[in-house]
């Protein structure tokens, strides 16, 4: 299964999802990272560029890009709620500590 996560460069969970700066992608199989990937994505900088429609499809792009099949995040906003929902992908909150031990504690 294919989560990604937002990640402050300590490789904790960002409490930022629609704002964060870095994101984690990882592939997780039978209950281990098989393979995680960081990229820089620059929401905290592209969020206030333009709408708020815009911003949302520009994450969803970046989901769809990287085929994530669910997202583990601390908190996200209604809106965003609302699009992850209408993607169809499980949105695991409250994510908090190590991302990779997060990550792993969303798809146990």
């Amino acid at each position: 299964m294919i989560i990604c996560v937002p990640v402050t460069s300590d490789g904790q969970v960002d409490h930022r999802w629609g704002r964060a700066e870095r994101i984690a992608v990882a592939n997780i199989v039978n209950g281990e990272v098989e393979s995680w990937q960081e990229i820089e994505v620059s929401w905290d900088r592209l969020h206030d560029e333009g709408t708020s429609a815009q911003h949302h499809a520009r994450v969803a792009r970046f989901l769809r890009q990287n085929h994530v099949e669910g997202v583990v995040a601390h908190h996200v906003g209604d809106g965003m709620v609302r699009m992850l929902d209408t993607m169809k992908l499980p949105l695991f909150l409250e994510a908090t500590g190590d991302a990779r031990t997060a990550v792993l504690a969303a798809t146990s």
